[in-house]
């Protein structure tokens, strides 16, 4: 095993455990907040697939569009409103996040080996110093959202996945 095939493996495990805990959750379920002040998953959904999006482009891979004024519905500011009109249906989430999966795999394979430790883009260095590091969040941005369904799941009354 290679590194791109370790990220591979990151990112398709990540897009696994999300995709199962969003699996059983209804577009009402979206707006659940797991505790006050917590951003609910719809919010959190349009943030993943925007900063994929942004980390795609950063690295100069291609990245699936998204409809104009995307990454605006997904601000600081949008974070506290509960208008269900305000953002999208989770099959149109799921759409996007299944095509996000295939342009991050595409761009792991689109990167040679050498470029791995090539600087990340200047405004993602702090998080991410590397091309390779900013592969590897493409999977691990989704887990850290994940414990947060997790808990709304729960708080719905659904069972523990994992």
């Amino acid at each position: 095993m290679n590194a791109k095939d370790v990220i591979r493996n990151v990112i398709e495990s990540c897009y696994m455990i999300t995709g199962e805990y969003l699996k059983d959750l209804q577009d009402k379920d979206l707006f659940v907040r797991p505790v006050p002040g917590a951003n609910h998953a719809a919010w959190q959904l349009g943030h993943l697939i925007g900063g994929s999006h942004m980390m795609l482009t950063g690295i100069g891979r291609q990245a699936p569009a998204l409809p104009a004024n995307f990454a605006a519905a997904y601000t600081k500011e949008t974070s506290t409103s509960d208008d269900p009109s305000k953002f999208h249906k989770k099959s149109e989430y799921m759409a996007w996040m299944e095509k996000m999966r295939a342009a991050s795999l595409a761009a792991v394979d689109a990167t040679p080996d050498a470029d791995l430790d090539r600087p990340g883009p200047e405004s993602m260095r702090e998080y991410a110093p590397t091309v390779g590091a900013v592969l590897t969040i493409l999977g691990t941005h989704l887990l850290m959202h994940a414990g947060q369904f997790a808990l709304v799941r729960r708080k719905l009354g659904r069972p523990p996945l994992f």
